[in-house]
């Protein structure tokens, strides 16, 4: 009777590990999220800060490039006006898609395949966009609030009702700054703007979890608003560089409810005092893919939704991540220093449902 018991509970044992092996996906019970033998393909470098990379639904990879106005400018002035450039992974060949940008940041694509654009300051639009990418039409979707321009719409993510939530810092610009604090502002269907996280510090990076009950929201408090005006002090000059403080470094969860609102629950990850992510992107499974900017550890931390992480992947300084999709939707595209880049790994991102 004892040894028949043994058996039963053996095959017990073995009947509820193949169940949650079947849960979790086909061999991701025991994959890794980063191949062992994974490595970091470097796709295209450019001359300026890479940035917003962002997969349409046809494929095609679309990220922006920032020029700074102060390092910008050719022997006569002109200023290069920030670019939008298109990676086709078929080719491998990059061209710009869209030139001025209105000096756009993050990017990403709706339900129904607009491109939707984060435009910031230093003779940018200081606006969120939506492009048909049908017709090539663009429209202004957040332009104004309270009357007054936006400081800097930094990163975008949206939910599956279709609002859009932007983060709206401000990190360099010679312009002035209307808002009273820098804040995460809700888009919904309708057109109607609201400002609905203002406790987030400096916030960046935003994206919404695939149960759309969580809003991540990165902090990276550089200690100012003007990198351009604050330049090092002139070799031999026998100054030193304006002393700084810096503010806020962290990965946080946001309680999003059925309506929209946020309302902080917790810091996942604490930077300080080195500096904190920049943009982040989910798998299905919701885990975060985050761009930290730590000078001791730079890279993509993959984190689960408690903040353990789980997985590091090195690179060039990051700016932001994006998932392919199709075939691709184990590519994990990355934007780091001047240079997009991209590398496979054992999950699918998540995407937006389509909406036709």
């Amino acid at each position: 009777m004892h040894r028949n018991l043994r058996w039963r509970d053996l095959l017990n044992h073995l009947a509820l590990i193949m169940l949650l092996a079947c849960a979790a996906g086909p061999g991701e019970a025991d994959e890794p999220i980063v191949p062992a033998n994974a490595k970091i393909e470097e796709l295209f470098l450019t001359n300026f800060l890479t940035e917003g990379v962002a997969v349409a639904p046809d494929g095609m990879v679309y990220f922006s490039e920032i020029t700074f106005s102060h390092v910008s400018r050719d022997a006569a002035g002109a200023i290069q006006a920030g670019n939008i450039w298109r990676y086709d992974p078929t080719t491998g060949k990059t061209v710009i898609f869209r030139s001025p940008s209105g000096m756009s940041n993050g990017i990403k694509f709706d339900a129904e395949g607009n491109m939707v654009i984060a435009e910031g300051a230093d003779f940018g639009g200081r606006r969120v966009i939506r492009t048909d990418m049908r017709t090539g039409k663009s429209y202004i979707i957040a332009g104004l609030f309270d009357g007054r321009p936006f400081n800097a719409p930094n990163d975008i993510t949206i939910d599956e009702l279709g609002r859009i939530y932007f983060s709206d810092p401000r990190y360099l610009g010679y312009e002035s700054i209307d808002q009273p604090v820098m804040a995460v502002y809700r888009r919904d269907p309708d057109g109607t703007i609201h400002r609905i996280i203002t406790d987030a510090g400096k916030p960046n990076g935003v994206c919404v979890s695939p149960d759309q009950k969580t809003l991540y929201v990165v902090s990276n408090d550089n200690g100012g608003t003007s990198i351009d005006r604050m330049p090092p002090p002139p070799k031999g000059s026998g100054r030193t560089a304006e002393p700084l403080r810096k503010g806020h470094m962290a990965l946080m969860a946001y309680d999003l409810a059925p309506d929209g609102k946020a309302k902080f629950r917790q810091m996942l990850v604490d930077y300080a005092p080195e500096d904190g992510p920049d943009g982040l992107v989910c798998d299905r499974e919701g885990n975060l893919y985050v761009a930290v900017r730590k000078e001791s550890r730079p890279g993509i931390c993959v984190y689960s939704p408690t903040g353990k992480e789980l997985a590091y992947i090195p690179t060039p300084m990051p700016t932001n991540v994006g998932f392919g999709r199709g075939k691709d939707a184990r590519t994990l595209y990355i934007t780091a220093g001047t240079g997009l880049y991209r590398i496979g790994v054992n999950r699918d991102g998540y995407q937006l449902p389509a909406k036709k």
